[in-house]
């Protein structure tokens, strides 16, 4: 889904020849002239549990839109960083939930994602955020504080599904020992997750369970306009 760069007017542009009134992401000309503000990128957000398929969702995206958004995935980011962390605190390895992880990594973790995609999006580029969120997506009056956050419209939540039996399977499968926390205490981890419960802001579904229809024939372009 491409979104229109306004052009300068012709007699702007060809007033200083070649390369005269290039337009900064801020709106102000080289030249010291005026232009019209950039349209913000779209935000897509590709949220669900851990382990439910976001990477791949958000891989396939990439792949299919144009212009490509600019991904900023939390594990990407972060994970260097928190695992330093959690053995400064002498924290277990594969914390990753709980009111402690909360409060001093998983709120800068977030607050971070949303202040750099407000940043890259106001010069026009679209963003994809690829995250649990699930605070964010669970709560009406927390999704629209965060779109507020973020720097308002156009944010486009894609939701991928999946249940407690696929999730435990995919979480064993993939042998991560950031999972470990999570395994341990599984049932109240599915508690949280909600993996199977579809959150009560408006999004797009990726139904990735057991029975599931591939995920290639599921994201596509125009999954917005369904």
């Amino acid at each position: 889904m491409r979104k229109a760069v306004p052009r300068e007017p012709d007699n702007l542009r060809a007033a200083g020849g070649p390369g005269a009134g290039r337009a900064s992401a801020a709106g102000a000309r080289e030249d010291g002239g005026v232009s019209r503000p950039r349209e913000q990128g779209t935000v897509w957000v590709v949220a669900g549990a851990p382990g439910a398929g976001k990477s791949t969702v958000a891989a396939l995206l990439l792949q299919r839109l144009d212009p490509a958004p600019a991904r900023l995935d939390k594990d990407v980011l972060f994970g260097g960083l928190v695992g330093a962390l959690l053995a400064a605190h002498d924290r277990p390895p594969g914390e990753r939930e709980g009111a402690w992880y909360d409060e001093h990594v998983k709120h800068h973790e977030y607050g971070a994602m949303t202040a750099a995609a407000r940043q890259v999006r106001t010069a026009g580029t679209p963003v994809l955020l690829d995250a649990p969120f699930t605070t964010q997506i669970r709560d009406t009056a927390r999704w629209a504080h965060w779109v507020d956050a973020l720097g308002g419209p156009d944010v486009r939540l894609v939701w991928v599904r999946s249940d407690a039996a696929t999730l435990r399977t995919r979480l064993l499968t993939r042998g991560d020992p950031k999972d470990a926390g999570k395994l341990a205490a599984y049932d109240a981890f599915v508690e949280r997750m909600q993996p199977d419960r579809p959150p009560p802001v408006p999004h797009v579904e990726i139904d990735n369970r057991t029975a599931a229809p591939p995920l290639a024939e599921q994201v596509h372009p125009s999954l917005w306009l369904q």
